[in-house]
């Protein structure tokens, strides 16, 4: 299992629908898909959704990763600035 540079925890990489690997925490959480939602979860498929983290057991959407970046300690020492001025992480 590899383990974050900054805060030592353990990561997983998830390759998007757009083909890039997202690192996220390697512990899969339930979720509950929401579009207003202000939760990101990646899919083990690779689907990067808005959603919430809690509500009714029986209503939940499935198992997913949280991205690393949204739980790091350390997360802003990885941010740059892409040509399109979006942040990578």
């Amino acid at each position: 299992m590899a383990r974050c540079k900054g805060c030592g925890a353990e990561i997983i990489f998830i390759k998007t629908s757009s083909g890039k690997s997202m690192p996220c925490d390697a512990r899969p959480i339930i979720y509950w898909e929401n579009r207003k939602g202000k939760g990101k979860i990646v899919t083990p498929n690779g689907e990067v959704l808005s959603c919430d983290f809690t509500g009714e057991a029986d209503k939940a959407t499935g198992l997913g990763y949280i991205p690393h970046w949204a739980t790091c300690p350390k997360a802003e020492n990885f941010k740059q600035t892409g040509s399109k001025g979006e942040n990578l992480c």
